[in-house]
């Protein structure tokens, strides 16, 4: 008996075309690292990126520095403003016990102190209802206020506006007046008075009105014009800050009149 063998011819398998180094070199997905004309774009890129950054956070911020400085040199100017508006706004008739003449340029005071406060007098003298009455202070809330300019004493430029107080209306001896510092940097301020038809420089509640005859007449309103110091000339002269009172109070004479 012979022995049959089953014999399986295995077929050896093809071996793999090698790759060519063409393919290895340009293959797209093969590594490779940047190139320094890339390096040189990218760096230029980031640089315009920075400065463009730069000059806008460079703005913001000299923004916000002029803005508050804008700010803090209004303040002064507003809080004055306030305290004169006040001061207008809350007038007293002339003619009451505790309530003398509103006189523009006042020529004659009781005492030498008086006197040399009046004679730097830029506004009108007036007595106004606006005094604070406690339990510390025994004085009423009428007080006679008046405003003039000064040196400054901080080197500051332009003049400091000054506030002038008496609250002591009845002194025995002498009168007292209290200077209170409204801002600096002021250069002139100027008072109108409003007649009823046109504004004029001056006014006087003791002399009579040409219309009626009588005294103690208060304007109908009063017009004060702020100029303030010019720090920058080639900035331009600022505007002047203008306020407008009108007075509601008026003192009035009963006039009986024959009719025949």
């Amino acid at each position: 008996m012979k022995n049959c063998q089953n014999t399986v011819n295995v077929e050896p398998r093809a071996k793999p075309a090698p790759v060519s180094s063409f393919f290895i070199l340009h293959s797209p997905f093969s590594r490779r690292g940047f190139t320094l004309l890339e390096l040189l774009l990218a760096i230029l890129v980031f640089s315009i990126v920075l400065g463009a950054m730069h000059v806008v956070f460079f703005s913001a911020f000299k923004l916000r520095a002029k803005t508050s400085d804008a700010i803090e040199r209004s303040l002064p100017l507003q809080q004055a403003l306030g305290i004169i508006k006040r001061d207008l706004a809350n007038l007293v008739p002339p003619g009451g016990t505790l309530s003398g003449a509103l006189q523009s340029a006042p020529t004659t005071s009781t005492t030498a102190s008086m006197s040399g406060s009046l004679n730097r007098g830029n506004g009108p003298q007036f007595y106004t209802a606006v005094g604070i009455v406690d339990d510390n202070a025994p004085w009423g809330e009428i007080e006679r206020v008046s405003y003039y300019l000064a040196q400054p004493t901080n080197n500051a430029p332009g003049m400091d506006l000054i506030r002038s107080v008496a609250r002591n209306l009845l002194p025995v001896m002498q009168d007292q007046t209290e200077d209170q510092f409204l801002m600096s940097g002021v250069q002139t301020i100027t008072f109108q008075y409003y007649d009823g038809s046109a504004w004029k420089d001056t006014w006087d509640s003791t002399q009579a009105d040409s219309a009626t005859g009588l005294s103690n007449n208060l304007p109908g309103a009063i017009k004060m014009d702020l100029q303030l110091y010019n720090e920058n000339p080639s900035l331009g002269t600022p505007a002047p800050a203008e306020l407008i009172v009108p007075l509601l109070a008026q003192a009035r004479t009963n006039v009986t009149a024959t009719i025949e």
